[in-house]
Formats: structure tokens, C-alpha cells, sequence
């Protein structure tokens, strides 16, 4: 019985991994409004170490249209406004010689359903990892010797009960973003 525990807690732990990382990818979905966390995936090059952009600079949103990088060296400038264009986000940086200027351009309708189709997929993809969560941990349950059939069947209805909250949930975070998108 502590064993079908231990894989429920662990079925649990991973189902909320896949929840979280499905709203941090969908988080570098741009919504059309400046948003620090669409930059989150883009490293720089500082001394030969390859290292996220803020830990060498400092990200601000001014307004809704803008995002400033304001770079701890100004040897970086440089480096920034390469990554950024290297990293393919649309986004065109500038600089002022202080800091990286990115103005968010306005999406048009077209680009608008190019996201929220971009949108379903990522969230496809966290529905299918909560599935193949739920496949291996049934499998897992019906590996466990000593343990009656009404407990794995217990067991595997918990983990149901689990898939389809996660699912739920994804659903509603893909509601919410296709919101976002949508929003002129």
C-alpha cells in the first residue's frame, strides 16, 4: 500500500512539472504586450560562458509597448542585440548606446491566429506528457506484487482523477493565453 503512495506522490509531482513547464513555454508566447518573460530562453555570451541575459542585465517594461535591457557592463550592448536576433523572437533591438531598446510591434490578425495556433500546440504537448505520466504510472502500479487487484484498481482511478484535473487545468491556461492573444 506505501508503495501505490509513492507512485500516486510521484505521478502527482510530475503532472504539476508538466503544468508548470506548459505555462513557462506559453509564457514566451508574445501576447502583443511587452513582457520580460519573452526573453527568458535567450543567452549571451559574457567572458566565454554562455549565461542567461538577466544575470548580465536588467529587463524593464516601461509601457506596454517597450522592454529595455539595461546591460551591468556596456562592453554587452553588442552581445545582447546579437542574441536577441540570433534567438528568431520577430523582435528588432536597438540601442542607445546605455541600453537595448525593443519596441513591441502591434500583431496583426493574421499573426494573432498564427499564436493561438502556436498556443494549442504547446498545450497539446503538456496533455500528451500528462498522459504518458498516467500510462507509466498505471503500468507501475500493475507491477507492484502483494497488493490486491482493488487497490491497483483504486490506484489507477486516483491517477485518472489526477489526469483529468491537470488536463482541466491546461485547458484553462490555454483559454487564458488564447485570451491575451486575442485582445486588441
Amino acid at each position: 500500500m506505501e508503495e501505490i503512495e509513492l507512485y500516486l506522490e510521484e505521478a502527482r509531482d510530475l503532472m504539476n512539472k508538466a503544468l508548470v513547464h506548459c505555462g513557462s513555454e506559453l509564457s514566451k508566447i508574445r501576447a502583443g504586450k511587452a513582457n520580460t518573460a519573452m526573453l527568458d530562453g535567450i543567452s549571451v555570451s559574457y567572458y566565454g560562458t554562455t549565461t542567461p541575459l538577466s544575470q548580465v542585465s536588467s529587463l524593464t517594461t516601461p509601457d506596454a509597448r517597450t522592454i529595455f535591457i539595461k546591460p551591468w557592463e556596456k562592453g554587452m550592448i553588442v552581445e545582447i542585440e546579437k542574441s536577441i536576433r540570433d534567438a528568431n523572437l520577430g523582435l528588432n533591438p536597438q540601442n542607445d548606446g546605455q541600453q537595448v531598446i525593443i519596441n513591441i510591434p502591434m500583431l496583426t490578425e493574421e499573426r494573432r491566429k498564427q499564436l493561438v495556433k502556436q498556443v494549442g500546440q504547446e498545450c497539446e504537448h503538456g496533455k500528451v506528457s500528462i498522459r504518458n505520466i498516467r500510462k507509466e504510472t498505471n503500468e507501475q502500479l500493475k507491477k507492484i506484487k502483494g497488493v490486491s487487484e482493488d487497490d491497483v484498481k483504486n490506484a489507477e482511478a486516483e491517477v485518472q482523477k489526477m489526469t483529468d484535473e491537470s488536463i482541466v487545468k491546461i485547458d484553462a491556461i490555454m483559454k487564458k493565453k488564447e485570451g491575451e492573444i486575442m485582445t486588441v
